[in-house]
């Protein structure tokens, strides 16, 4: 089973190659660079889906919103058994 993370974008490293382009990216508290080369798009602040240490698609709030709070009742539930 994959499991691709929702994290938002803290910080951004510009690199005139597009390939190299990163980002720190937080989880809920845990922060990771992350490999923004699949997310051209992305900016400061965007919520991405992050699997293998690479955002794959950019959330818009809403998505993002849904995604943590599905990810807190399953934390939840697990800490209930």
């Amino acid at each position: 089973m994959c499991l691709a993370m929702p994290g938002q974008i803290i910080s951004i490293t510009d690199n005139s190659d597009p390939l190299a382009r990163s980002g720190c990216v937080n989880f809920s508290g845990i922060r990771k660079t992350i490999s923004l080369a699949y997310v051209p798009e992305a900016k400061l602040h965007d919520y991405v889906i992050v699997h293998a240490g690479v955002a794959l698609s950019v959330l818009d709030d809403e998505e993002a919103s849904a995604s943590l709070q599905a990810f807190e009742q399953l934390a939840e539930f697990q800490q209930a058994l």
